[in-house]
């Protein structure tokens, strides 16, 4: 780090306070995100770290200020964190964000509009990403990796918040998806039937005015619960529904889907076309493709000894029931 004065590092410390308190005032919540954003890294938010280092009297700064002090709850465990995030201390970088997330939470109560939703989000994926990351510097440590578990726990509170009436309630689907990704990575998928239930039979939500994005998500995380449950049916509704609203552009995310939607495909009597396989890098199912078009029991086997790990899904299906059809 170049050297930063007392007045320099106090400037930038009062200049990310006025850009809080002013995006908050105005309801600015693109500004918002910026400064809630860790895990962008942005120069902006490093240097504010480097600051709070050298100009070490920030709380009281805060806490004795009108403009600064009503969301002091918020902004000085934000700056705890953020200091221990610069340091890679990250599990006390998690435990500071969630007492400020929990602070912003408060907040977001007891604002009446939903201006700050896309704010909400970035602090629930922030949550999820801290905490992934502090596990792991515990796991290396010899120490049980508890983070993701808390975080979990904390998005479904921050679920129930947006679980109400009003237009707040078209972002819990987002907090839906993410507590999708830590009960997967933490392998608890039972957990997810409870807010499954929540979204598809509380008469408050209607799934069609959530946004397109969240709906992908969430349709291919229930479409993976599908195959797990061996209801190839759902998962092949669930999972066509992700492939054909994702976003063309996004090809990694198509991948994905394609990766559990070409063996329930497959499951059904319906191959994919070579190029589909080429273009999303998916070339690990071409042997399985050949197999099944020329009835060749030996290729088959020999595809699926190869590539053992990626072909778990097929334990479940009876090829000698498929029905060949070139359509996909």
């Amino acid at each position: 780090m170049a050297y930063m004065s007392m007045g320099e590092a106090h400037r930038r410390i009062t200049d990310y306070l006025n850009r809080f308190s002013d995006a908050v005032s105005s309801q600015d919540v693109v500004s918002l995100k910026q400064l809630l954003s860790f895990s962008s890294n942005s120069p902006s938010l490093l240097s504010l770290a480097d600051s709070l280092n050298v100009f070490q009297d920030a709380n009281r700064l805060i806490k004795q200020s009108d403009n600064y002090s009503p969301f002091a709850d918020i902004t000085v465990p934000l700056f705890r964190s953020l200091q221990h995030y610069r340091t890679g201390n990250l599990v006390d970088a998690y435990l500071a964000f969630e007492k400020s997330a929990n602070a912003f939470i408060q907040e977001f109560r007891n604002w009446e509009s939903a201006w700050a939703l896309e704010a909400l989000y970035v602090i629930a994926y922030e949550i999820r990403v801290l905490a992934e990351r502090a596990d792991r510097e515990l796991a290396s440590n010899g120490k049980s990796p508890e983070k993701l578990k808390a975080a979990g726990s904390f998005l479904m509170k921050v679920f129930g918040v947006l679980a109400g009436k009003g237009s707040k309630r078209v972002g819990a689907l987002y907090l839906t998806c993410q507590l999708f990704k830590i009960y997967f990575k933490l392998g608890t998928v039972h957990l997810c039937r409870s807010v499954i239930r929540s979204i598809e039979t509380a008469r408050i939500f209607d799934f069609e005015e959530f946004p397109k994005r969240d709906k992908v998500t969430y349709m291919y995380y229930t479409g993976r619960l599908e195959v797990f449950n061996e209801n190839f049916p759902a998962a092949d509704q669930k999972l066509s529904y992700a492939l054909i609203n994702c976003n063309p552009q996004s090809e990694a995310n198509i991948r994905m889907i394609l990766k559990y939607l070409i063996p329930v495909k497959l499951s059904i009597g319906i191959l994919p076309k070579d190029w589909l396989l080429e273009k999303y890098n998916l070339v690990e199912y071409s042997n399985i493709v050949q197999a099944l078009r020329r009835g060749d029991l030996r290729l088959l086997r020999h595809a699926l000894e190869e590539h053992e790990d990626q072909y778990v899904l097929f334990i479940y299906f009876t090829l000698g029931s498929l029905q060949l059809s070139i359509k996909f």
